[in-house]
């Protein structure tokens, strides 16, 4: 299948995805790299979802990240948030007039972002493999002045990951806030204190950081072998 019609059809799929559930899933970090290191998924989509894991970041703020906003040399990128806040009240505001956040990822990304970009140096980071139709209106911002290409919609890469992740046919595959969720659980497990784990995934009140935790049955092992006699643990 072209990158075209993949593209075609995470766009027809978009719009038949339900919504998804509010009890979201904590895959392994295994499944996590496993998936992403299949042979057949493009190197955009090996990108975006490392990058995802390792911020822990929301899908539509990766997603609207410019290249311009990168900082190579200390991973990480500002990011416009969820309910960001304004500098100033006025009408039509532009993204530079909302309080920007940063993200900070790791080694995965930092290896699969040059090889992404090929020496684009401004513009969406993650774009469509084709231009936008010539009816359609897009932002200057939501497209690359080098090659045309229009930025990835949120539909499109949720479909694009069920297609690679769905066991029982399209829309039974993975979300992608399963990776934000997956990142904070895995952090827990690991022993990230409350407030580190806030700091991360810049949730304001720490009950809605709690939600996130969902320890898998090993990390409940390990954590019940430190209750067995002295002795046994030797």
């Amino acid at each position: 299948m072209s990158e075209a019609t993949r593209d075609r059809w995470s766009r027809a799929w978009a719009k038949r995805l339900a919504v998804p559930d509010s009890e979201t899933p904590a895959r392994s970090k295994m499944a996590v790299d496993r998936l992403i290191a299949r042979r057949e998924v493009h190197l955009r989509e090996k990108t975006l979802w490392r990058m995802l894991y390792e911020t822990a970041g929301r899908s539509e703020e990766i997603l609207g990240v410019n290249i311009e906003e990168l900082a190579f040399a200390g991973r990480r990128c500002l990011i416009k948030a969820k309910g960001a806040r304004t500098k100033a009240r006025r009408r039509g505001q532009a993204r530079e007039d909302y309080v920007l956040e940063t993200v900070y990822w790791d080694a995965g990304t930092a290896r699969l972002l040059p090889r992404l970009l090929k020496g684009r140096t401004c513009g969406p980071v993650f774009v469509t493999h084709r231009c936008p139709g010539p009816g359609k209106v897009v932002s200057p911002r939501d497209v690359c002045p080098d090659t045309g290409l229009a930025r990835l919609s949120y539909g499109q890469a949720r479909a694009l990951l069920d297609e690679h992740a769905a066991l029982r046919g399209p829309g039974t595959g993975w979300d992608l806030h399963e990776y934000r969720h997956s990142a904070l659980t895995h952090l827990s497990e690991r022993g990230a204190s409350l407030l580190t784990l806030m700091a991360k995934s810049r949730h304001k009140k720490p009950e809605n950081v709690r939600r996130y935790f969902k320890p898998s049955p090993q990390a409940v092992a390990e954590l019940t072998s430190l209750l067995a006699p002295g002795d046994a643990r030797r």
